[in-house]
């Protein structure tokens, strides 16, 4: 950790190196989705088996023949189970996950639900995976609505940001959990010590925004389990003016995206400027380090994918073109979601508020 002022940032080594240690010697059951994301199911079950160990047991849940002749003959710590259907991404979450009931993110969910396995991950359908979660997993006593929460690259340190795409419509009460849900993502998982929470809005007072920003705001400010600096405006997501940025699903969702390409882009654009000629390759090479550096910190699969905050289980969903690394880190993510003081924060703060809705 490194400490600026009265901020204390911890680097994203930091961030993920103890996903694994953590918890001690609990053995955590992750469920994985083996025909979940554009690169299913090779680069999935070869991830998976990356994170595999004695402190993490794999339950593949897939096409059963397809899985085990991915498998090595020595294949340790890892079980399959059988799914012979798969949750499409042109079709409709909620329908599919009602009515596919043998697609591999519903069997995933249940094998969760019933005490078989203690988190699950996947790369597919994230709408299916959000409506399985709350027909199968269900939502902390207490929560109105769970919400996405992506650990975002940042420099000198990731965010939590959220909400990324389970509520495309919200109130303000909503806003207000999700930075008591976020706020508790950065402490227990992130491992920030007092992670500090901004509400992203059009400008920084707190008369800007819609009527239900205004009011969350007021909500949020009113919570003393709540480190609040304010409204922060889409520039300072980036500039790591806080922890924690709270905002709606399709808000969020836009900013994310916008965000992930913007990046890329402008990786590009440094790949293509090195190129140009000997000068500014040599450039490049004396930068080599500090390059890799940057280009790491801004990569999503450092971190995995995201997690459905506000659900009694882990539920991680992993970025649609995740590599083995992204899994592997996804399903370490999931264990460190288990072993630590998550979800007992969220039941504790959310549990004696209004029934849910």
């Amino acid at each position: 950790m490194t400490a600026s002022g009265s901020r204390t940032y911890v680097s994203p080594h930091e961030v993920t190196a103890a996903w694994s240690d953590a918890g001690g010697d609990r053995v955590v059951r992750v469920v994985v989705d083996a025909a979940g994301g554009d690169n299913a199911p090779a680069e999935v079950v070869r991830g998976a088996l990356q994170a595999a160990g004695p402190h993490i047991h794999i339950v593949f849940v897939g096409d059963e023949p397809t899985v085990r002749g991915l498998l090595p003959a020595d294949a340790a710590y890892v079980s399959v189970v059988h799914a012979a259907d798969v949750i499409g991404y042109d079709e409709e979450p909620a329908w599919a996950a009602r009515n596919k009931t043998g697609s591999s993110i519903v069997v995933g969910l249940k094998l969760v639900h019933e005490g078989e396995a203690d988190a699950f991950v996947s790369a597919g359908n994230t709408g299916a995976v959000v409506a399985g979660s709350l027909l199968y997993v269900r939502r902390i006593k207490g929560v109105q609505r769970p919400a996405i929460c992506t650990v975002m690259p940042c420099m000198p340190t990731p965010i939590a940001f959220l909400d990324v795409g389970a509520n495309a419509e919200y109130r303000s009460e909503h806003l207000r959990q999700f930075a008591v849900m976020g706020q508790a993502f950065a402490r227990e998982v992130m491992g920030m010590p007092e992670p500090v929470v901004g509400l992203l809005s059009i400008g920084e007072e707190p008369t800007k925004g819609t009527p239900d920003v205004i009011e969350a705001h007021r909500l949020i400010a009113a919570d003393g389990h709540i480190r609040f600096y304010g409204n922060v405006e889409g520039r300072d997501i980036m500039n790591r003016v806080v922890d924690v940025v709270v905002t709606d699903g399709f808000t969020g969702n836009v900013a994310l995206k916008t965000i992930e390409g913007s990046a890329r882009g402008i990786l590009g654009a440094l790949r293509q400027t090195i190129d140009l000629s000997a000068k500014t390759k040599l450039g490049g090479l004396l930068l080599r380090r500090d390059l890799l550096r940057l280009k790491h910190a801004l990569d999503p699969n450092e971190f995995g994918g995201a997690i459905l905050v506000g659900v009694s289980a882990p539920v991680i969903i992993a970025h649609g073109s995740s590599t083995a690394r992204g899994i592997a880190q996804a399903v370490r993510m999931g264990r460190r979601a288990v072993v630590s003081e998550l979800l007992p924060s969220i039941a504790a703060e959310l549990g004696a508020h209004a029934p849910t809705v």
